[in-house]
């Protein structure tokens, strides 16, 4: 007697798993380059605008610790309707925001709420879609995420453009936001047929160690015989809640690779999140009006878009650090330029060629974190090193702003990013180094 495994109609995901997703990317993407113009608008020093648009990867760090849990307690669909909801009261309180303070605190909300979406999405891919297409259906959402990027700063542009106010920019994300909460209530989930707002059952939480070699379970009636089927213990609610679960234990379980490997990464993360503060301060320090940056930092993003899928075909023919090295190198050089260009009457063109130079050398080594964290992570239970893996690399995104803000108020721009540029030839060192060692080609 044999079983067939039902085809998957991919096509069922595409509206309840990607939409959303693109949604609140293309929101995200609009209010970022917008959110240290909104604050120097407000009357925030340079300084003060880096620290609030450093407060949106804060959130987001510190949305880390206590999102796995929520999304294993209320269920992937729940946590990003939720999370959807709780960006919209961030945005508003963003949009009335009368001083600096006030939007400090809504860009704050924002990133706590975007961490528990980030993590629901990765968690829904994982229980929606089967084992055997995962790779290139989690591939595809790193390929929405970079789109939202793209698009959003265009969206941006045109909007304050007709608006005349830089804060109007924040209500493209609360209309994505209510698009996507809409999308996830009206849509049936394809892993399991509901709509809207649903508990999670005991089928879909985490198993039991009798079921925990990821077989089918049954139930039986009185009689013995088998009167029900429960769905594989393969959840995305049990991968995040084994990713959150003893984080900073797992964290000292691995120190060694995470110190050393990890620091790498860490500086990855901190040179692209540098990136997304600095330009827009650049843009305010040049004299371009917000329209006009908002275009910029959007054209930018179209260049690292177009490149996410090569920068895998890098990583396969040529090994990791054939995209690692190059992105560090290629961004580091950036920040250079950046600071040398300041003085120059053509400061304005040198802005937008830097950009277009740092999004090139982001995009080839685009999706590098993941693809070592995946390397590096046991075969046989990866989650928990996966998440101590991308807590690092938030920790890496979260500081870099901070560090930009703090060394802009007592010395200048141009310092801060020589001092971005300084770190990333530092990671640039430390990757040369570590990835041979941990990662050597013949191991993977």
């Amino acid at each position: 007697m044999t079983s067939e495994t039902p085809a998957f109609d991919f096509r069922s995901v595409l509206l309840s798993g990607f939409l959303p997703a693109a949604l609140f990317a293309i929101g995200e993407g609009a209010i970022i380059p917008i959110i240290p113009i909104a604050a120097d608008s407000l009357g925030a020093s340079l300084a003060f605008a880096g620290f609030v648009a450093a407060l949106i990867l804060v959130g987001e760090l510190i949305g880390d610790v206590p999102s796995g849990v929520v999304v294993a307690r209320i269920g992937e669909r729940n946590a990003m309707i939720g999370a959807a909801v709780v960006s919209v009261v961030g945005l508003l309180v963003c949009t009335i925001a009368p001083n600096p303070w006030v939007l400090a605190l809504g860009v704050f909300l924002v990133g706590v709420s975007t961490a528990v979406f980030a993590l629901a999405r990765h968690a829904y891919m994982t229980s929606a879609i089967p084992l055997h297409i995962r790779a290139r259906a989690l591939s595809s959402l790193g390929g929405v995420f970079r789109f939202g990027y793209f698009v959003g700063p265009f969206i941006a542009a045109g909007v304050v453009h007709l608006t005349g106010t830089t804060q109007s920019a924040f209500w493209i994300h609360i209309v994505c936001c209510l698009l996507a909460a809409l999308t996830l209530v009206v849509l049936r989930d394809p892993a399991t047929g509901a709509r809207g707002f649903r508990r999670p059952s005991r089928a879909s939480r985490p198993a039991t160690d009798d079921a925990s070699d990821g077989t089918v379970a049954t139930t039986a009636d009185t009689t013995g015989r088998p009167a029900a089927t429960e769905p594989p213990t393969d959840t995305g609610a049990q991968f995040v809640q084994e990713e959150a679960h003893g984080l900073f234990r797992t964290i000292r379980a691995n120190r060694a690779v995470l110190l050393r490997l990890g620091s790498g990464a860490g500086l990855i993360g901190a040179l692209r999140a540098g990136r997304q503060v600095i330009l827009p301060l650049w843009a305010v320090s040049v004299g371009l009006d917000d329209s006009t940056a908002a275009l910029v930092i959007g054209i930018a993003g179209a260049v690292d878009f177009a490149l996410f899928y090569t920068s895998g075909q890098i990583m396969d023919r040529w090994g990791r650090l054939a995209s690692a090295l190059p992105c560090m190198v290629g961004l580091s050089i950036s920040y250079f330029l950046l600071a040398w260009s300041g003085h120059l009457d053509a400061r304005v063109a040198w802005f937008v060629a830097i950009a277009m130079g740092m999004s090139l050398a982001n995009g080839v080594g685009s999706g590098i974190l993941m693809t070592l964290g995946a390397d590096l992570a046991p075969r046989d239970h990866p989650a928990p090193f996966l998440g101590a893996w991308r807590f690092t690399g938030d920790f890496g995104q979260a500081a870099a702003p901070l560090l930009i803000s703090g060394v802009t108020a007592v010395a200048s721009i141009a310092v801060a990013s020589g001092v971005m540029g300084v770190l990333g030839l530092v990671g640039a060192g430390i990757l040369l180094r570590y990835v041979p060692r941990y990662l050597p080609r013949t191991l993977r």
